[in-house]
């Protein structure tokens, strides 16, 4: 439906980035990128071990995803990929593979965050990690043109109103 488009789903961990990137794919019939599967080994082991990543850690990590991000966007293809994105810094990274990316905030009660993070099974990050998240976030200024949603809103609901915006 929207071949060329290029969107990114960024939050904390917990806000269901995963679940509303997928789904969105889905509907859009488009590939789907889980940024985290890029994440280096060392990554993955320091947030299992409740040790928050510093900017360095991410660098590698946010050029990998702008280089998938990079060739969709060669190639005119479509693709949903969710990453953090929590700097702007970071964001602007990852527009560095497409500078017409949108980004989509999935925000929330950190309550309803933690919940799900303490619930969810087989994932490294910790709910520990989310103040750290928290703090390093840095919400979308009004220029950077993303779209923010509440993640008490179902995903289905949330990839309705997406889909809708995008004119797919």
């Amino acid at each position: 439906m929207i071949q060329a488009g290029r969107v990114c789903i960024m939050g904390v961990s917990g806000v269901g980035k995963t679940v509303v990137g997928s789904r969105l794919a889905e509907v859009l019939g488009v590939p789907y990128l889980d940024g985290d599967d890029l994440h280096p080994p060392e990554n993955r082991q320091r947030m299992a071990l409740g040790i928050p990543l510093t900017d360095d850690d991410r660098r590698g990590w946010l050029a990998a995803i702008a280089d998938r991000v990079a060739a969709a966007q060669r190639t005119n293809t479509g693709l949903v990929v969710s990453c953090s994105a929590l700097r702007r810094t970071y964001r602007e990274v990852l527009r560095g593979g497409d500078p017409d990316m949108i980004f989509v905030h999935l925000t929330g009660d950190p309550a309803l965050i933690r919940q799900r993070m303490t619930t969810r099974v087989g994932h490294y990050m910790p709910a520990t990690l989310l103040d750290s998240q928290l703090a390093t976030l840095e919400v979308p200024a009004t220029e950077e043109h993303a779209w923010t949603y509440n993640v008490a809103d179902t995903p289905e609901s949330i990839v309705a109103h997406i889909v809708e915006r995008l004119g797919a």
